[in-house]
């Protein structure tokens, strides 16, 4: 009988160690960082023709369309690049907010089990790079065999350099598992939380110790089983929010006071860890397999560096990018001309909005300067200048005393909510293709070069009726700009704010 394996991607990290790219409302799994396609996409793409091809064909992986887990301000943006890559997901569902990875695993079981289904759930995270996609494939084959057979199964990646800003994994016996290839998984004898140098370098010399990769499999029905053991009240608020939750279009949504009721942890503290401590009493059984992929949670800028593909002065260069005497160093710039001399090992990073200067031996510490905009409430943390939204983009181009300009672009079929402002006035003119507007009772179309204006409290909504985009200039006026002032009627997307 074929292995059914349902893929579970994690989407709902913030990755805000690489700002200023990696933004709030646009993390880094929605980013190309190492290649022309995000993060998200490389990791939808890596499932595809999934095999063991040493197996028999009865023994050969049937890989469905993936679950996809992530945060509701999301949404819309993982729905748009899978539909770039003309793949689809059996769900989507929309955290509320951020639990943790052990919840997030619980809702995709409970949706599993709910349709009566019980497969193998192969857990990644969303925002992983694995440069080497034959080995990985052989790895999940082996993880599909052993978690076929009731194993929870974590994957312990091969460490090539004495890292301390990963937890590790210390292999125990060997599991016998002949009929797939001579000690292919290893018992879990323990998990070690960061280690300071001395004890990384220890670690790699011993070679019983691997990376915690953060990735899984296991039967959805052995994941239940383990969650109401040790976490059962994960468990139990997962389960009443989901069954609580409502379809909403392409996605589901799960009831926001229970998921906020569930406890924060993740997949190796909720159950790993205590399936494999030294007294446990546990029935259920873990393993790690050892994989040597080039795998990256490309967790800082420096990780970016080691895993792109560098010229001769070992540099890596994405945008405009002119340097003189410079080494080592990874260089990107989003909107401008970006110059670099006389540098070695710095990360440089340039948007419409921010400018990041580092050491590539201080990306860790990128944080720390996170933390201070967190402390100011600084609004480049949040959003780029060019802000997503399920219609197109708007982007802000200039901001006064009671003034605001901002450039808005709406996809071709696309349609704003209808709405209205309590305390702004709005000016539109529009700049390319053609806008259909309502205004009050009235419903006009305007073309390039010509303008209208939406008085406070009136009214509006604006469509673009064609097949090429629609481009305009907005200009705002009055005492309170701010995004939330909005009062929706009307919403294509669902949207009630």
């Amino acid at each position: 009988m074929n292995s059914v394996v349902q893929p579970v991607i994690l989407s709902g990290g913030s990755g805000t160690r690489l700002w200023p790219l990696s933004r709030e409302y646009y993390p880094k799994q929605l980013l190309a960082l190492t290649s022309d396609l995000t993060l998200l996409q490389e990791t939808v793409l890596r499932l595809h023709k999934v095999e063991n091809s040493n197996e028999a064909p009865e023994k050969q992986l049937d890989i469905t369309q993936p679950i996809i887990i992530c945060n509701e301000e999301h949404r819309f943006l993982v729905a748009e690049q899978l539909r770039q890559l003309n793949e689809s997901a059996t769900s989507i569902i929309l955290e509320p907010m951020g639990r943790n990875t052990a919840p997030a695993l619980t809702l995709a079981a409970v949706d599993n089990h709910s349709k009566g289904q019980d497969p193998v759930l192969l857990v990644m995270p969303a925002d992983h790079v694995i440069l080497d996609k034959a080995a990985f494939h052989n790895a999940v084959a082996k993880g599909a065999e052993l978690a076929s057979k009731g194993y929870l199964v974590t994957f312990g990646i091969v460490p090539t350099r004495p890292e301390t800003g990963y937890g590790y994994i210390k292999e125990g016996a060997a599991i016998d598992c002949s009929d797939l290839a001579e000690d292919c998984a290893y018992k879990i004898d323990c998990f070690v939380e960061k280690p300071d140098k001395s004890t990384a370098k220890s670690y790699v010399k011993s070679k019983e110790y691997l990376w915690n990769s953060g990735m899984f499999m296991m039967k959805a029905s052995c994941w239940i089983d383990a969650i109401k053991e040790h976490q059962h009240d994960i468990f139990s608020a997962c389960h009443k929010a989901y069954d609580q939750g409502s379809l909403d279009g392409d996605f589901y949504r799960v009831d926001r006071s229970l998921f906020e009721s569930s406890p924060d942890d993740s997949i190796d503290y909720a159950v790993m860890e205590k399936i494999t401590a030294k007294n446990t009493q546990s029935k259920i059984h873990s393993c790690v397999i050892p994989l040597d992929a080039g795998w990256s949670d490309v967790g800082e800028w420096s990780a970016i560096w080691d895993v792109s593909a560098r010229n001769e002065q070992g540099n890596v260069l994405k945008g405009q990018i002119y340097t003189h005497n410079t080494k080592n160093s990874l260089m990107i710039s989003e909107s401008r001309l970006v110059s670099v001399v006389g540098m070695e090992d710095v990360i440089v990073i340039e948007s419409s909005d921010a400018v990041m200067v580092v050491h590539k031996s201080c990306a860790q510490d990128v944080k720390h300067i996170v933390n201070q905009m967190k402390k100011e409430q600084r609004p480049e943390l949040k959003n780029h200048r060019r802000v997503p939204r399920p219609w197109g983009t708007y982007e802000g181009i200039d901001v006064g005393d009671r003034f605001q300009v901002k450039r808005i672009i709406v996809n071709p079929g696309e349609t704003l909510s209808l709405q209205k402002h309590h305390h702004r006035a709005e000016h539109w003119i529009v700049v390319k293709g053609t806008a259909n507007v309502t205004c009050g009772d009235k419903t006009f179309l305007l073309t390039e070069n010509q303008s209208t204006y939406i008085p406070i409290g009136e009214t509006h909504r604006l469509e673009n009726p064609g097949i090429m985009p629609l481009e305009l200039i907005e200009v705002q006026s009055g005492a309170y700009l701010g995004e939330d002032d909005i009062v929706r009627f009307e919403d294509l997307y669902g949207r009630d704010q």
